[in-house]
C-alpha cells in the first residue's frame, strides 16, 4: 500500500500557514492546495485538485514547460525554483502578482513524488515599490501644499479646488502649461482623497503608438504579439482600488481613445491578446498642456471622452501669472540643492531676482528649477549672480520661424501648443532634449511637434 505524498499531520500544518501552498504531481495534476491558495486564486480546492497546474496560466510555469524536454516541466529536471516573480491568472481573470518558490518531494528511495510550490502574494511589495518610487519623485524637499510652493491668490484658489476635488471620486482633469506642477497636483489629489491607501499609478501617454499604448494601459497575455514572452499587468489593473494618473492625455491616438472610453464607462477591459473581461475599480486623473476642447473641435480628441474625463477640471496658473511666488520657489529650490550638492549657496543676488521676476518662464517652475541647478554647477558659494545663469535667461538671439502657410484671412494663427513649443526651443537654444524637459514631454514629442508645425531654426546673427 503506497504512502500518501503528505501525511495528515503535515497537511494540517500546511493548511494552517498563511503562505499559499500547492502540491503538483509528476504528471502536472494538482494533488493538494491549502486555504490560502484558494483565497488568492479564487478557485475552490475541488476545482484546483481536479485540474493540472496549467489552470493558473502562470507565465513562469509556461516558460519552464517550454524548456523541458522530458519531464512535465523544468522543475522536475532541476529540482527547485527560487523566488521567481511571476503572474498567474485568478478565476475572475485578474492577475495575481506573486513570488514563487518550489522544491521536489521524494520518498525514502529517492523517487520523485511531486513538486511543492509556494506563492507569496507580491501585491503588497508592488505597492511598497510604487510608494517608494512616488516618494522619491515628489517628497524631496517637501514644502508648501503637498510639495506645491506658493502663497499667491492664484495658488490659494488652486489648493482649495484640489482639496474639494479630492473629496469626490469623479474624474479630475488637470490643465496647465508644461512645468507648472500638474504631477504634484495629481499626487496631492491622491493623498487627500478616499483612495489614499490604494495605489497611485502614473503613465505618460505621449510618444507611443496605439498598440504599445494599449499594452501599457491594459496589459497583455503571453504570446499576444512578437516579443510578448511573459504576461504583463497593465496600468489599469495595477491601479485597482486607487488612482490612475494619465499625463499628456491629449496625445492618446484616436483608436485608443475609444478603448479608454469603454473602460471608463463599463469598468471592464480586456488585455491585448485576450478576450476575458477584467473588472477594475480606478479613479482617473488626467493632465494635459493642450486645450482639449480645441482638440475636440479639430477632430483630434473624442467629444464623449472629453466629457467623461472633464468632470472636475483644475487649471494651474503659469509662473508668469504668479511672480510673487518666485522668491518662495527660489528659496525652496536652493535649500534642496544645497542638501543635494553639499554646497552653501546663500541665495540669489538682487539682479538675479529682478531678472527672474521679469522673465516669461516658458518652462514655468520646471525651468526655474533647471536654471538654479545649472547655477549650482557654476557657482561655488555665496550668492548666485547673473554670470552663473544659463544663457537663455539673458540672451534670446535664437528664434524659430514657422513654415506654416497663411490662413484664408491672410494672417497666421498660432495655437497655444505651437507658441509654447517655440518658447521652449528659444529658451533651450534649439536643444530638443532640453526643450522636452522644459515642456515636460518626451523628446520624440518635441520632434513630432516641430514637424507638425513646420518649424526650422534661423541662423544665429554673426554680428
Amino acid at each position: 500500500m503506497g504512502k500518501p505524498i503528505l501525511s495528515d499531520y503535515y497537511k494540517e500544518i500546511v493548511n494552517s500557514v498563511d503562505s499559499c501552498v500547492m502540491l503538483v504531481g509528476p504528471d502536472g495534476v494538482i494533488r493538494m492546495v491549502n486555504p490560502a491558495m484558494e483565497r488568492l486564486s479564487g478557485y475552490s480546492r475541488e476545482e484546483l485538485e481536479a485540474s493540472t497546474c496549467t489552470i493558473l496560466e502562470c507565465d513562469a510555469c509556461e516558460l519552464f514547460r517550454s524548456e523541458s524536454k522530458h519531464e512535465w516541466c523544468l522543475l522536475f529536471e532541476i529540482g527547485f525554483v527560487n523566488r521567481k516573480r511571476c503572474l498567474f491568472r485568478r478565476k475572475d481573470g485578474s492577475y495575481a502578482s506573486v513570488i514563487k518558490s518550489a522544491r521536489l518531494i521524494r520518498d525514502e528511495g529517492g523517487v520523485v513524488l511531486g513538486g511543492l510550490e509556494t506563492f507569496a502574494d507580491a501585491s503588497r511589495e508592488d505597492r511598497i515599490d510604487s510608494r517608494i518610487d512616488e516618494l522619491s519623485r515628489v517628497a524631496k524637499g517637501r514644502t508648501g501644499f503637498h510639495g506645491m510652493v506658493g502663497k499667491s491668490g492664484a495658488m490659494q484658489r488652486t489648493y482649495q479646488i484640489i482639496e474639494r476635488s479630492a473629496e469626490s471620486d469623479a474624474p479630475v482633469a488637470i490643465y496647465g502649461e508644461s512645468g507648472v506642477g500638474k504631477e504634484l497636483a495629481a499626487h496631492a489629489i491622491h493623498k487627500l482623497g478616499r483612495r489614499r491607501e490604494g495605489p497611485f499609478v502614473q503613465f505618460n501617454c505621449a510618444a507611443l503608438n496605439a498598440s504599445l499604448l494599449e499594452s501599457e494601459l491594459f496589459g497583455h497575455v503571453k504570446g499576444a504579439f512578437t516579443g510578448a514572452y511573459r504576461h504583463r499587468m497593465g496600468r489599469f489593473e495595477a491601479a485597482h482600488g486607487g488612482d490612475l494618473f494619465l499625463d499628456e492625455v491629449g496625445e492618446i491616438p484616436l483608436a485608443s481613445q475609444a478603448k479608454l472610453l469603454r473602460v471608463l464607462e463599463t469598468k471592464h477591459f480586456e488585455r491585448v491578446g485576450d478576450h476575458t473581461p477584467v473588472r477594475v475599480d480606478v479613479r482617473i486623473i488626467t493632465a494635459t498642456n493642450v486645450d482639449l476642447s480645441e482638440q475636440v473641435s479639430k477632430g483630434a480628441f473624442r467629444k464623449d471622452l472629453y466629457f467623461r474625463i472633464n468632470v472636475l477640471p483644475i487649471h494651474l496658473p503659469p509662473l508668469r501669472e504668479r511672480t510673487e511666488d518666485i522668491p518662495l520657489l527660489v528659496d525652496s529650490f536652493i535649500k534642496q540643492l544645497n542638501v543635494k550638492s553639499g554646497k552653501k549657496i546663500s541665495g540669489v543676488s538682487s539682479e538675479v531676482m529682478a531678472l527672474f521676476v521679469e522673465y516669461a518662464w516658458p518652462g514655468n517652475v520646471r525651468e526655474l528649477k533647471s536654471s538654479l541647478e545649472y547655477a549650482f554647477v557654476i557657482a561655488e558659494s555665496g550668492l548666485i549672480e547673473c554670470r552663473h545663469l544659463p544663457g537663455n535667461l539673458t540672451s534670446t538671439e535664437e528664434r524659430f520661424e514657422s513654415g506654416r502657410q497663411p490662413s484664408a484671412s491672410g494672417t497666421e494663427e498660432m495655437s497655444a501648443e505651437e507658441a509654447e513649443l517655440i518658447d521652449a526651443l528659444v529658451a533651450s537654444k534649439g536643444n530638443k532634449t532640453v526643450a522636452a524637459r522644459l515642456l515636460g514631454v518626451h523628446r520624440m514629442t518635441v520632434f513630432n511637434r516641430i514637424r507638425k508645425y513646420g518649424l526650422h531654426l534661423k541662423e544665429r546673427p554673426t554680428s
